[in-house]
């Protein structure tokens, strides 16, 4: 891949800010805790407006930059990379309509003067979205638990969704936009899983919050596939799973920088061949996904974000297997908590369950390849 150059290298930025990000990536991993100075230090770099147009006062980072920034601080942090990628691609996302002329001007605005951080619930939400959303006079009232909100300490403004019975149109989905300070909105709960502890993806709790009418992006039929998320994919991919590709490219370094001991030990080297051979299919699946979006020059289309979900699985499936192989070649030592290997591993895993899960993939793209309709 060539991932070029804006007036300002955000590559760069992140090589600066990694070895900082990295000290303290133990530390959260063990109590739990979400990276906060690290989420200071992006917004003081104004990284959060990285991907917003120059004419908009933002970084005027392409999408092929923003995945080689969410690469390199990866090898240093996952979680903070992960927090990152989620707002990111909400960012992105914008970027994309603006270019159409969709109505996301003011939103790039607020993000690059004010560097707002977006707080996505599209993973969980997906087809079906949850909680409820009633009809009232100006607009609607919305209950709901919104699980995996990534970054949601630091955040803002929450981009989520609701369904909505209607018994004229049928049970829809309503998108929109809601600050994580405004009235109803409770951050709750604590974060505690197996791997990107620090990312913080807690619970957000919406009590009777009232969203103007204005406020709705989208209305779609629930559990439909829509255009949305052919946009949703192929923008959103490739940026997460860069953050989770320098996650895999610094256990593998790490995995040899604890093999040059054992360089007369041939039994490694079929295991070693392995683990840089499913990096490398890693390495050249997210290739492919950031080839796929081409710098927002993509037609939104199914056959699109079915070659980035295909890519995607492919991805996940190599960076976890060039680990575990990686693991198995350093030994028993590679156990450790100390040596930091163990967390990349427990990291990776949530590659897997970003969507389209695999079987889920396999059914999309078996459909797809049969000319059948998309319904996943």
């Amino acid at each position: 891949m060539n991932y070029g150059m804006t007036e300002l290298d955000w590559t760069g930025v992140a090589r600066e800010l990694g070895p900082r990000f990295a000290q303290r990536a133990p530390q959260h991993d063990a109590d739990d805790s979400f990276v906060a100075e690290n989420s200071i230090e992006l917004k003081e770099r104004r990284v959060f407006s990285a991907g917003v147009p120059v004419e908009l006062g933002g970084g005027g980072a392409t999408h092929s930059e923003l995945c080689a920034m969410l690469r390199t601080l990866g090898r240093h942090c996952g979680s903070t990379a992960l927090a990152l990628a989620m707002h990111t691609h909400l960012v992105a996302a914008a970027v994309w309509c603006y270019r159409q002329g969709q109505p996301t001007r003011a939103l790039l605005e607020r993000i690059a003067s004010e560097q707002l951080v977006l707080v996505s619930t599209g993973a969980s939400d997906w087809l079906d979205s949850t909680g409820r959303a009633e009809a009232v006079e100006g607009g609607y009232r919305v209950t709901a638990r919104k699980a995996f909100d990534s970054g949601s300490p630091a955040g803002d403004l929450l981009i989520t969704s609701a369904p909505l019975d209607d018994r004229y149109a049928g049970s829809r989905v309503l998108h929109f936009a809601v600050p994580l300070t405004a009235p109803g909105v409770t951050r709750c709960g604590k974060w505690r899983a197996l791997g990107m502890r620090g990312s913080y993806p807690n619970d957000v709790l919406l009590e009777d919050v009232f969203v103007p009418e204005a406020a709705i992006s989208l209305r779609r039929m629930r559990g439909a596939w829509h255009p949305f998320f052919n946009l949703n994919v192929i923008v959103a991919l490739p940026l997460v799973m860069s953050a989770y590709l320098g996650v895999a490219e610094a256990a593998c370094s790490l995995c040899l920088q604890c093999l040059h001991r054992k360089r007369e030990d041939t039994q490694a080297y079929y295991i070693v061949g392995e683990m840089e051979n499913s990096l490398v299919t890693a390495q050249m699946a997210v290739d492919g996904m950031v080839d796929a979006c081409a710098d927002y020059s993509f037609t939104p289309d199914v056959q699109t974000a079915n070659a980035v979900l295909i890519r995607k699985t492919i991805a996940a499936r190599a960076l976890v297997a060039s680990v575990k192989k990686g693991l198995q070649a350093v030994s028993g030592g590679g156990l450790s908590c100390d040596l930091g290997l163990e967390r990349y591993l427990r990291d990776l895993h949530g590659a897997q369950l970003q969507p389209l899960q695999e079987k889920r993939q396999l059914r999309f793209a078996g459909r797809m390849a049969l000319g059948l309709a998309t319904n996943d």
